[in-house]
């Protein structure tokens, strides 16, 4: 789920220390202080999706760790994948992300689509200080090879 900042703005990833848009830039070249609308197109351009694994919870904070899991409702995977099916791969922005992708979708998910590879990647998060943006872009650019 979208973090305080994100939410406030209506912008994936608008926390000024979210290394999220910082990666696509080192990535594909999409210019980070482009206006949001811009950046978005260019995510299109480059057949980049960006989606919630959850399309509600409640938290206390912007921490995956505050959601309570009674709260918790998945996105419709399964219409995003007929609405989407040239889908070749997920990547999990974070391990909250996979774990809820497994947890909560998977299992409902007809076989055909529930095998669409997956690849979690390490969080863009500011709290995920555990890898520098380096160990953490060189990881992210497999997202081109698919």
């Amino acid at each position: 789920m979208p973090g305080k900042a994100s939410l406030r703005a209506n912008q994936y990833y608008a926390h000024p220390r979210n290394a999220f848009w910082c990666l696509i830039e080192s990535i594909y070249g999409v210019d980070r202080q482009l206006p949001y609308k811009d950046r978005c197109e260019q995510l299109q351009y480059h057949k980049v999706a960006v989606w919630d694994v959850l399309n509600t919870c409640i938290r206390k904070s912007s921490l995956d760790a505050d959601i309570i899991g009674t709260s918790i409702v998945a996105n419709d995977f399964e219409h995003f994948f007929t609405a989407h099916q040239n889908i070749r791969c997920i990547f999990f922005n974070g391990a909250m992300a996979e774990k809820s992708y497994r947890r909560y979708v998977l299992p409902g998910l007809p076989a055909a689509m529930g095998g669409i590879p997956t690849v979690r990647l390490p969080s863009t998060s500011p709290a995920h200080a555990a890898m520098n943006i380096e160990q953490k872009l060189a990881l992210w650019k497999q997202i081109r090879k698919v």
